[in-house]
């Protein structure tokens, strides 16, 4: 059964439709606050399609998913009675506990190391707010972690080029389910140390 496949050709129709930056900024805006999906999901897809704006859609996804962040430390910060019942049904309650632990003992690092990896973001970015993260670090940890993420993937597909897309192409349903695997095992883990 292919799952993955008729995904990946989706998403490359979208990340060539002429609105296609509109959609990458409205969605990583709100994934920073709430959404599921990483904007990396059209990001790759949109810089393989055009890979001469690449540096301008790393742009776009950095600056989004930073103004979506503010609004999530907003939140956390002068809101966080009202998301709570939210935080709790999506289960991010142990993560974000976590991360306020974090936050009192390492501040700036966490927000940037979480800004760059796969780690949800909107965790932090709700859990900086509530433990009184200053403004500054927050927005610096924010913009330097999230920006070298999408950057680095910029330059990589800008590097690659073309030669990319047919390999994703080729392992695009080994490469979905080894993402299913390694997300489950996650789970695992964290449901079994916790």
């Amino acid at each position: 059964m292919k799952l993955f496949q008729p995904l990946y050709e989706w998403t490359l129709q979208w990340a060539r439709h002429r609105q296609a930056q509109w959609i990458l900024a409205g969605m990583s805006f709100i994934e920073a606050i709430f959404f599921p999906v990483p904007p990396d999901a059209l990001l790759l897809p949109m810089c393989l399609a055009r890979p001469e704006r690449a540096y301008r859609y790393a742009a776009i996804t950095t600056l989004t998913t930073v103004a979506g962040g503010v609004v999530g430390f907003m939140l956390g910060q002068w809101a966080l009675d009202g998301v709570w019942p939210w935080v709790e049904q999506l289960g991010w309650a142990p993560a974000f506990e976590q991360s306020m632990a974090l936050f009192r003992q390492w501040g700036f690092w966490v927000i940037f190391i979480a800004g760059f990896t796969p780690i949800p973001y909107k965790v932090f970015t709700l859990s900086a707010g509530a433990a009184g993260v200053a403004w500054l670090p927050f927005l610096l940890g924010s913009v330097v972690g999230r920006g070298a993420r999408f950057y680095l993937e910029a330059v990589l597909v800008r590097w690659l080029g073309p030669r990319a897309e047919p390999v994703i192409h080729r392992h695009v349903e080994a490469l979905g389910w080894a993402m299913v695997a390694l997300l489950a095992a996650l789970l695992l883990w964290h449901g079994l140390s916790g």
